[in-house]
């Protein structure tokens, strides 16, 4: 068993290494310019499109609710820990690097959305779409569109199911001696109303949560660099200076060269944005639209809330704090820095984020996982698929998950190849809906 976890381990650190992650920066880029920096040039005009309502056009629910169902899922751990991981691997200037990969990522993740609504097909159960469908029936690789969707499948069970109500059991035992299994029955009972509703359901659910939570963290951690407006320059002098220089190890913190900021900065972007993942695109493909490009355009602003307010917020107390230098574990960096300027209220700041983040990760991807097995199975499957997801969820705030972290996090990243060959096979079709769309709306 120890081998197969070590194997498991070294996939897993291999998937997320620097092959993949190449190519997923190349990717984005290669479509950032074949798009001409759309991501600049319209971000404007798509952050206006997600009050648009096309009720009279096929699809499920609305521009905004399809927003608010991926940063639902995409909203998660990785803004908290994530961004404290990458500051104490990779140093500050690996937040320059996060922002990044997360401006580039924008044009990836809306070409996955193009995709995503171009190809989609209605069934009784509503509306079908995501990398399965463009992979398959966009660049003609079926077994490729099969593959992803097994990858999903998995990794919604992992990712998006039991390392989410542990991390809420585990923070709730943490700060409140709250028993696990007393977590694990509200968390399943609470996400079984939900889940079992379908999409309908999860999307007027994450329609009221998602901005809620967002602003909540935003706000808590707005009222710090308020009250410390003396020390915003120096965070941001951090990061920018060493996003190209090293810094040097100093009180607790062992240093970090150029490459490290820029490897964790980029890995932990990915990690938390979910660019080229393939996993938003699912939820884009339910929109109410009646043009790709429409929803694509909101879809792109997921990745600017999600890296360059949230992620920004988190490392911007982080760096303002002096823990991140004084040899903090990164997983308690965040808690940390916040409790350092806000005492209690900054714990339970922080902890209400973790409890609230990881419970909309889990509604979100228990979408993404029913539609993969509803493209694998049939639309019969799906009431199985959705008693079992939530069942799992007790399973996972009881048990200690090292395994399914390793197991989640290498199907998490297997789900990149396929979306990403997807994307660069049909980037004539991305580029060809862009035009389409903006001859026709020149003045918006």
């Amino acid at each position: 068993m120890e081998m197969f976890e070590q194997a498991v381990a070294a996939a897993a650190g291999f998937i997320w290494g620097a092959p993949v992650l190449i190519l997923l920066v190349g990717t984005g880029l290669f479509l950032t310019i074949r798009l001409r920096g759309l991501q600049f040039r319209a971000l404007g005009h798509a952050f206006k499109l997600i009050w648009h309502r096309n009720d009279e056009c096929e699809g499920d629910i609305s521009h905004f609710a399809a927003l608010m169902t991926a940063l639902a899922a995409t909203v998660g751990i990785g803004n908290i820990v994530g961004v404290a991981t990458a500051i104490a691997l990779g140093g500050p200037g690996a937040v320059f690097w996060m922002w990044t990969i997360g401006l580039i990522g924008m044009a990836t993740k809306y070409s996955e959305a193009v995709l995503a609504v171009k190809y989609r097909v209605k069934g009784s159960n509503g509306m079908k779409g995501g990398p399965m469908y463009y992979i398959s029936e966009g660049a003609g690789l079926p077994w490729l569109g099969a593959a992803f969707a097994v990858f999903t499948a998995v990794a919604a069970f992992g990712i998006g199911n039991m390392v989410q109500s542990n991390a809420v059991a585990s923070a709730l035992q943490g700060q409140f001696a709250l028993p696990t299994w007393v977590t694990g029955i509200v968390l399943t009972v609470l996400s079984g109303v939900v889940i079992l509703g379908g999409i309908k359901s999860i999307a007027r659910f994450t329609s009221v949560l998602v901005p809620f939570m967002i602003a909540g963290y935003v706000l808590g951690a707005l009222a710090i660099i308020v009250l410390n407006l003396d020390k915003v320059p120096g965070a941001f002098g951090l990061i920018f200076t060493h996003a190209v220089t090293p810094i040097a190890a100093g009180g607790g913190f062992v240093g970090a060269t150029v490459a490290a900021a820029i490897r964790y900065g980029v890995a932990r972007g990915v990690f938390s944005n979910e660019s080229g993942l393939g996993s938003a695109p699912i939820a884009a493909a339910a929109a109410r639209t009646d043009s790709p490009t429409r929803q694509a355009l909101v879809s792109m602003t997921q990745t600017f809330i999600d890296t360059l307010v949230v992620c920004t917020m988190t490392a911007l107390v982080i760096l303002m704090a002096p823990q991140w230098h004084e040899g903090v574990a990164a997983g308690e960096l965040t808690m940390a820095s916040f409790t350092h300027f806000l005492g209690v209220a900054g714990t339970v700041i922080v902890t209400a984020a973790t409890v609230l983040f990881a419970y909309s990760t889990l509604i979100g991807w228990g979408y993404y996982g029913e539609k993969a097995i509803e493209y694998l199975f049939g639309e019969g499957h799906i009431r199985y698929y959705r008693v079992v997801f939530v069942l799992m969820i007790f399973v996972g705030a009881v048990l200690k998950l090292e395994l399914v972290w390793n197991i989640s996090d290498l199907f998490n990243g297997l789900m990149i190849i396929p979306n990403l060959i997807g994307l660069l096979l049909l980037h004539k079709v991305i580029v060809g809906e862009t035009e389409r769309y903006f001859g026709g709306n020149a003045k918006q």
